[in-house]
């Protein structure tokens, strides 16, 4: 089976305006040769991504949305459809962030519709899934992720999730400057990979990468992507600055 190409993804959250978000990604352009050993993907709040998209042309980099709403259009004041991605340009979108969980009532089954929405327009779905600190320190973390992978991928086969990009990102790394050792990190990957051949088979299992997400700084980059199951990262953060975020694009695989 071919090798699992990393996916270095950056989620700028609510920051940038129009504006910053194509200077941003100009100088993010400049600092990544055209061929690169990574694929990478940038986030852009909603307000920013036509503009984004424009920049993004005749670069390598791919262009995702930070959520997704189920239905197509409708009276949903304040939600953003998969029709109205894809004609910004996205190819993909972040589902089930940590923050969405936390902040605005995002729930497994919720998760699962977004992820609907996601495949029924062509968008790849980067799905992510983490414990809460308290969570980790009660020994629940694998019956969590077992729990969110279930109800999120409830009623999907195979065949359906062959463009699934799954995220790990314990919340008790996002934005504290805490981050698993790459040890944790891989053992979590490894149940997750594991998670999936029991569930979905080992086709699927095998194909499908695995982003680490939770503080990653280019001075751990390199020793996280070591792991065997750690295909790429979700970075919040760090990819905001453009010397930074392509620091850990351009990590040393040697190291």
């Amino acid at each position: 089976m071919a090798a699992r190409k990393p996916l270095i993804a950056g989620n700028w959250k609510m920051h940038k305006t129009v504006a910053e978000a194509v200077d941003a990604i100009r100088n993010l352009a400049e600092r990544i040769p055209g061929e690169s050993k990574v694929e990478i993907m940038v986030a852009p709040p909603f307000t920013a991504l036509a503009p984004a998209a424009e920049a993004l042309k005749h670069t390598a980099i791919a262009l995702g949305a930070q959520n997704i709403f189920w239905e197509d259009e409708g009276p949903y004041t304040g939600e953003i459809s998969g029709p109205m991605l894809t004609s910004a340009g996205c190819s993909h979108v972040i589902i089930g962030h940590s923050e969405r969980r936390q902040y605005f009532g995002e729930t497994d089954e919720t998760v699962n519709k977004r992820l609907r929405a996601a495949f029924r327009h062509g968008l790849i779905p980067v799905f992510c899934v983490g414990e809460t600190e308290g969570e980790r320190e009660a020994e629940k973390t694998f019956s969590v992720l077992d729990k969110q992978v279930a109800n999120g991928l409830k009623d999907f086969v195979a065949d359906d999730l062959k463009q699934l990009v799954l995220a790990y990102e314990p919340v008790w790394a996002i934005g504290t400057g805490k981050t698993a050792t790459s040890e944790q990190a891989q053992e979590v990957h490894a149940f997750l990979r594991s998670l999936i051949e029991k569930k979905l088979g080992r086709g699927l299992a095998e194909s499908l990468r695995i982003l680490y997400g939770g503080s990653v700084k280019p001075g751990n980059a390199a020793e996280l992507m070591g792991m065997p199951d750690l295909d790429g990262a979700l970075v919040g953060g760090a990819s905001l600055d453009a010397k930074t975020f392509s620091e850990i694009v351009l990590y040393d695989r040697s190291a």
